[in-house]
């Protein structure tokens, strides 16, 4: 199997690097030559343009941070649609909107190939190791088909249903983490301003009934002062507007998630789209006039427990 992947960006190159380190034939597109440079010395071909990548590749896959992104790099002129044939199978890995999956889903489908959505979740740390969830919507069979590329990048791996269903999933999960950061935030200042040490008070939520797994991850580096979980407020946005939409597309009277998508919307103003997303604890450490620190914690995360490979659940 030929696989090309399109978008080396934070969590697309690692998952890009796993398939090489799995020794699948890589072809590699992104905007970053430099990035590409890298992945060419250590064995992948480099693609001029998304048409010749697509057809290249049996399997063409796309990671990128935005549904208008994704749109241009299918849909140009030079595009991924103009590269596709039958059999061919565009696997989409970004989060995005299930109606635009779908729509160039669509698209996919008029030139015989085979659509499937494919968002990841777990975050930087746990894509370098292989140790991603992953969630796949699409025909089943198809699934079965490209496992073995899925388990070179992830452990465990769902298939989620029809084509879009996994990218609702995606959004959902990426509003409970949002959403769970802020509570977390709050939760650590609290504890700060009662006098309870932040180690101590790390370790309590860790084996108690709040703890989550944004606890443990992102309350490391927040910590440590860092704020590095390589995953921006721009993109929380981005992803809580999409959760919204859903809400709105079904009628759903919410209360949580528009507090929540303003407070990170203040948060963006103050720090800057780029700010790492865990910088919104920062928004109440600077309303409180106080650093939550804590001896011990790392800058970056790195997954010292990866699970068995390619478990399907």
């Amino acid at each position: 199997m030929k696989i090309g992947f399109i978008g080396l960006g934070n969590v697309g190159r690692k998952l890009a690097a796993s398939l090489l380190q799995n020794n699948f034939n890589l072809i590699v597109r992104d905007i970053d030559n430099k990035i590409t440079k890298k992945f060419s010395d250590l064995g992948a071909l480099v693609a001029t343009n998304p048409k010749e990548l697509a057809e290249k590749a049996d399997l063409i896959i796309t990671c990128l941070p935005s549904p208008e992104v994704c749109s241009k790099v299918m849909e140009s002129e030079d595009g991924v649609i103009k590269g596709l044939s039958k059999n061919k199978v565009w696997l989409e890995m970004s989060t995005t909107d299930s109606n635009e999956v779908k729509r160039i889903g669509a698209l996919v489908k008029t030139t015989g190939a085979i659509p499937l959505d494919c968002p990841v979740s777990g975050g930087c740390h746990r894509a370098a190791t292989g140790n991603i969830a992953i969630l796949v919507g699409g025909e089943k069979n198809t699934f079965n088909k490209i496992l073995p590329a899925l388990s070179a990048m992830g452990r465990k791996i769902l298939h989620t249903g029809e084509l879009g269903s996994a990218s609702v999933l995606k959004v959902i999960t990426n509003y409970l983490a949002s959403v769970n950061l802020v509570s977390v935030g709050e939760a650590l200042i609290v504890a700060k301003k009662s006098g309870i040490d932040l180690k101590k008070t790390y370790e309590a939520i860790k084996i108690s009934s709040g703890n989550s797994f944004v606890h443990e991850t992102e309350s490391q580096v927040i910590l440590n002062g860092s704020y590095n979980i390589s995953f921006t407020m721009d993109l929380v946005l981005k992803d809580m507007g999409l959760f919204n939409d859903l809400s709105i597309k079904n009628a759903i009277p919410l209360e949580l998630a528009p507090l929540v998508l303003n407070i990170f919307k203040d948060g963006q103003k103050k720090y800057c789209p780029r700010a790492w997303s865990s910088m919104i604890v920062k928004r109440l450490e600077d309303a409180c006039n106080i650093n939550l620190r804590a001896e011990g914690f790392p800058a970056e995360l790195t997954d010292s427990e990866p699970e068995e490979k390619g478990q399907q659940i």
